[in-house]
């Protein structure tokens, strides 16, 4: 018996396959996945590319009192009320699970036989604090304009242009959006670049009563294939975590003002380590952005989501795709899951293709936004 380290890398050369050839059938047992939740202070956002069109998805671990959350991002237009949605909060998790890295056990005694799941979880924690806010001057007399604002499920939500960073930081700061000290500077250059502020607080009101939040989903049209990041390292104490997780028609994404890089993968490693594998899987992880003194992205999986070899969970069903912004997908067709019926089931053609990246930043290593292609 023996085990093996599967980051998805090693099957990028079988991508082009999987849409005309079923994957084999995969001859052991998965032992065990190492999704976002072993990483603390980790952000997802998940990106559907095609041509100029995006649709962003934003998770928020946020687990604070909901009358303390907000969200201040740059983005590139003023969005139409249509363009703004909230999306079910279970379908970043599956893209997490779908693409996880996994460690599989293999036996060499007539593996085919049978094929047994079990996952080993692992939890993270993450505690946010929001400052309070303080009474607000009027937007106008800072140079502030609200360009739109809107009521989006439980989010109250405003776009916002500005002359300076300074009267756009005192409004913000004033109106509960917690901009910290330093910020001045990158906010100005998106100022610069004619971006405007996305911004959203929770309306208690329309709260939903379950406790969480649920992801939000923005549209829009630009050439440009980027993700902001700076903001978020403004106030970030030591490292952050990001998982950004693209679907596009063809070919996996990767950043052009970075190295990407594939982490090690397709490796055999001693059986102990299947006890441990969150343990083992950071510590590697670790390692690598060390050894690219943390200036690089990684590539935790790219494959076409016709099927995996093995899955750490259930490729996405055409409708949650097309929740996430793949509407390039047959939205005529009956949604049957990924898998063909018959008496011989096996994988259904989906034309997309996933990327799992994943970067541990700061203002320092990554003093731009990611830019993708």
């Amino acid at each position: 018996m023996k085990l093996r380290h599967l980051a998805g890398s090693a099957a990028l050369g079988l991508g082009s396959l999987a849409l005309s050839a079923p994957a084999s059938a995969f001859c052991g047992f998965y032992v065990a996945k190492a999704d976002t939740d072993l990483f603390n202070d980790a952000s997802k956002v998940a990106l559907a590319r095609d041509g100029d069109r995006t649709v962003i998805t934003m998770s928020s671990d946020y687990r604070g009192e909901p009358s303390e959350f907000a969200m201040v991002v740059p983005v590139v237009e003023v969005p139409e009320r249509e363009q703004i949605n909230v999306a079910n909060p279970g379908l970043i998790g599956h893209l997490d699970a779908y693409t996880a890295p996994r460690l599989v056990e293999y036996h060499d005694e007539n593996p085919c036989e049978q094929r047994v799941y079990r996952s080993v979880p692992v939890s993270g924690t993450r505690v946010d604090e929001m400052a309070a806010a303080e009474p607000a001057p009027e937007a106008e007399d800072l140079g502030v304009t609200i360009e739109a604002e809107y009521e989006v499920g439980e989010y109250d939500i405003l776009i916002l242009s500005a002359e300076e960073s300074d009267g756009l930081i005192t409004w913000l700061n004033s109106n509960g959006y917690r901009i910290p000290e330093g910020a001045d500077e990158v906010v100005g250059s998106y100022l610069k670049q004619g971006m405007k502020f996305f911004v959203a607080k929770v309306n208690l009101e329309r709260h939903n009563e379950a406790g969480f939040l649920r992801p939000i989903q923005v549209a829009y049209e630009d050439e440009d294939f980027m993700l902001p990041i700076r903001l978020g390292t403004v106030n970030a104490e030591g490292k952050q975590e990001l998982f950004v997780f693209t679907m596009t028609r063809k070919g996996r994404v990767e950043t052009i003002n970075y190295k990407t890089k594939k982490l090690p993968s397709d490796m055999d490693v001693p059986i102990y380590v299947k006890d441990e594998f969150g343990d083992f899987y950071k510590d590697m992880f670790a390692h690598q952005v060390e050894k690219e003194n943390g200036k690089a992205v990684f590539m935790e999986y790219a494959w076409d989501m016709s099927w995996c070899d093995p899955c750490a969970a259930e490729p996405l069903s055409r409708s949650e795709l097309q929740e996430l912004g793949v509407m390039w997908l047959d939205e005529d067709g009956q949604d049957q899951g990924n898998i063909r019926p018959g008496p011989r089931p096996g994988p259904q053609p989906v034309d997309v293709f996933v990327t799992r990246l994943h970067l541990r930043y700061d203002g320092e290593t990554f003093p731009e936004d990611l830019r993708l292609s």
